[in-house]
């Protein structure tokens, strides 16, 4: 077995970072370190053959006041972050471990037999019903906890006590411009893998992300209310969404009011995942210009998902999906779903989320539960969508529910079960060269 050494490279961007910036390199060999925090103008390289791992004593991990799925929030510090910086990159194509392992619940049903009983004999405790498995009591009682301390405004050392609940994202890049990936491997994450807040002037290449499939939370790629964003010739493999592109939730989403925009997404591959490609569910700033293209999803659960619901307020428009091939899709290859959580009807206000002026063009989808779900709300209809050249084999078909101006152009489903198309509350539907297959063989 190699050996592991450990590795100090905070002194080494401070002292780079004084100087001007530079690149801080991590060798060959399995590497040891605890969390840094790259400075202006510092590439940390990772050579072939090089792996960085961080500590996994939780520990180590100091409490930071930021945000968590779209709401402010006290969490351990990112294993790799930055705030504020300009010029920074990682580049190489060594692997990046966050030792998400000491740090995740895992739910039973996700493992085989034989996992959960290794995993149970690792230590650790269960819920009353054995049904999730945490590291530690914090970590399985520090969701109640948690919750009063945000409803009581507590100060940050009042958390101390359930930081192995409050896991840290692998990376975290907040409010930084011109910002560079490319080429190392993310892996292991405790929550989240690459997490950029109010970023400009990304681009994201050459990278490979992998969270296994029980990793939860363990989303590879979250953009969160930045703007000008490229994503290129990068895999990913997760325990939840893939791709994702958000804005914030609910109240703290429309008061920041800083859209995600200006996000090129092109010649990708996702093996795994919630989703291939996500806007939402924390979409309250709004999401706009997203171009989608020249991509391959294998085995996600559903293919292109927008997410949302009552309270969130905000506005998805302007994305194109073009060029996409899709393969075993668990569920829906293409869903627009306005009730992702339920939530009772109100008049419509800023709260009230809306998605229009969406386009998909040239996809194909072998193998999926259903071919495409459209589902807005009574008082907000999804509006002016349009399809043109799908091709999609499925069990179940099209089904739109509360929409408007919806163009299906050359569109051809094939399905097992029920009718091709399905409508409700629909108005203004206009179809060209639709062909509905029923009633053909299983995919």
């Amino acid at each position: 077995m190699a050996s592991v050494q450990t590795i100090h490279l905070q002194p080494q961007i401070d002292s780079r970072a004084t100087s001007g910036g530079g690149r801080v390199t991590v060798p060959r060999g399995r590497h040891v370190s605890s969390p840094i925090q790259l400075r202006d103008g510092i590439e940390l390289h990772l050579e072939r053959g090089s792996e960085l791992v961080f500590v996994d004593d939780r520990s180590a991990y100091p409490l930071v006041e930021t945000d968590y799925e779209g709401e402010p929030a006290v969490r351990c510090v990112s294993p790799v972050s930055a705030t504020g910086c300009h010029n920074i990159s990682i580049t190489g194509e060594g692997t990046i471990d966050g030792s998400g392992q000491v740090w995740r619940h895992v739910k039973r049903y996700k493992l085989s037999d034989e996992q959960w009983a290794t995993l149970l004999a690792s230590g650790g405790v269960t819920d009353d019903e054995q049904r999730i498995w945490f590291p530690s009591v914090p970590s399985r009682d520090g969701d109640a906890a948690v919750k009063q301390l945000r409803a009581h405004r507590a100060p940050l050392e009042a958390y101390e006590p359930w930081r192995d609940f409050l896991r840290p994202n692998l990376l975290k890049f907040t409010d930084c411009r011109n910002v560079t990936l490319d080429g190392p491997l993310f892996t292991n994450s405790p929550a989240w893998c690459l997490h950029l807040l109010l970023c400009e002037d990304v681009v994201i290449r050459n990278v490979r992300i992998f969270n296994p499939h029980w990793a939860q939370n363990g989303d590879a790629l979250d953009i969160d209310a930045c703007r000008n964003v490229l994503v290129e010739h990068s895999h990913f493999d997760a325990g939840d969404d893939a791709i994702c592109i958000k804005s914030g939730k609910d109240e703290a989403g429309r008061n920041r009011g800083r859209a995600c925009e200006n996000i090129d997404v092109r010649n990708c591959t996702v093996l795994h995942g919630h989703g291939g490609v996500t806007i939402g569910s924390e979409m309250s700033g709004g999401v706009r210009n997203v171009r989608v293209a020249n991509c391959i999803f294998r085995g996600t659960d559903i293919g292109l998902r927008f997410k949302t619901t009552r309270g969130r307020g905000g506005t998805v428009e302007n994305c194109t999906f073009e060029n996409i091939a899709m393969h075993d899709i668990a569920g829906d290859a293409i869903s627009l779903n306005m009730y992702y959580t339920k939530a009772p009807p109100e008049p419509i206000s800023d709260r009230t989320p809306t998605f229009r002026a969406i386009s998909f063009r040239n996809i194909t989808c072998d193998g999926a539960k259903r071919a495409i779900e459209l589902k807005g709300l009574p008082e907000r209809p999804i509006h002016d969508i349009r399809f043109d050249n799908i091709t999609i084999r499925s069990f179940k078909g099209i089904e739109i529910t509360d929409a408007a101006r919806i163009t299906l152009n050359d569109v051809q489903v094939r399905v097992s079960e029920g009718s091709g198309l399905t409508t409700h509350r629909v108005e203004d539907l206009r179809c060209n060269g639709l062909n509905l297959d029923e009633n053909a063989e299983e995919p």
